[in-house]
């Protein structure tokens, strides 16, 4: 690669590029690559598919040099232990709640498990275990959000998903929600786990910390079952607050989403799908 060229990969998504051979499940994880570093954001749901993808694309981890996780659900983390096979010794670097004990209940009052599989402790034995709640340099360019600040904008939170505190369960309010900025030195690129903090709120803590215009957000920007005029106002935000130049929607954005995006952004707004090729 060139110097200063970034180029980004979306390894898994829902979605998958037409006639690719690649597979989709719900989940997401990217490929981030310099001429200095490989990092991985996020890991999909059950590294099955996520090692299906890397092969069909010719991408070889043995040299990952870092492991981001935007958050400690399954579907960001089921892939983790596959990929620390293929790159021992990496670093994984996420905020200290990744391994709260996560569940989701559905209308009936059942539940199911929907936190990180791998354990605190097994997971420091395999790696370098970073966990911090402020922002943190990757490598050089590629920085973490940190925690994210919730006053800025709406904050999509899910009463179905909850953690468990003690003997009860509470609403969770997943603050090791992070997302990875590229900062190419033409402009900033970022990368979306699920946005649980809030797409507004997200970027509004991302331009107190960093200078240049924002050339593109790509991934999940969770406003699946957002009501009409959060979505607007989210949407208009995207474009007319922050200036954003292209937005690629993917995960646990939703259809309506993607249409409202496309009717501000136009051509500048397209799916995120596994197989989506980005150079910056």
């Amino acid at each position: 690669m060139e110097t200063g060229e970034y180029r980004v990969t979306c390894l898994v998504d829902n979605t998958a590029q037409l006639s690719s051979g690649l597979w989709a499940e719900h989940g997401s994880a990217y490929l981030v690559e310099t001429a200095e570093a490989k990092v991985l954001f996020d890991t999909g749901q059950s590294g099955e598919v996520l090692a299906h993808n890397l092969t069909v694309l010719d991408k070889d981890l043995s040299d990952l040099s870092s492991i981001v996780l935007s958050h400690g659900h399954y579907d960001h983390t089921g892939g983790l232990e596959r990929i620390l096979s293929m790159c021992e010794g990496a670093e994984v670097v996420a905020h200290p709640a990744v391994f709260d004990d996560r569940i989701a209940r559905d209308k009936s009052g059942g539940e199911k498990t929907v936190g990180m599989s791998l354990s605190r402790q097994s997971l420091s034995s395999r790696c370098h275990l970073r966990l911090t709640a402020d922002q943190f340099e990757v490598a050089p360019g590629i920085f973490t959000t940190g925690q994210v600040p919730r006053d800025a904008g709406p904050e999509p939170r899910d009463p179905r998903l909850q953690v468990r505190d003690g003997d009860r369960t509470v609403v969770d309010a997943l603050l090791d929600d992070l997302s990875l900025i590229l900062d190419t030195g033409s402009g900033l690129v970022v990368l979306l786990g699920c946005c649980h903090a809030g797409l507004i709120n997200t970027l509004e803590h991302i331009t107190t910390k960093f200078a240049g215009e924002i050339l593109a957000i790509v991934g999940g920007t969770h406003l699946a079952g957002t009501e009409d005029e959060v979505l607007r106002e989210t949407v208009s935000a995207v474009r007319e607050r922050f200036g954003v130049q292209s937005v690629y929607v993917g995960h646990c954005s939703g259809f309506r989403a993607l249409l409202a995006f496309a009717d501000v952004f136009g051509e500048r707004s397209l799916p995120c799908h596994a197989g989506l090729c980005l150079t910056f």
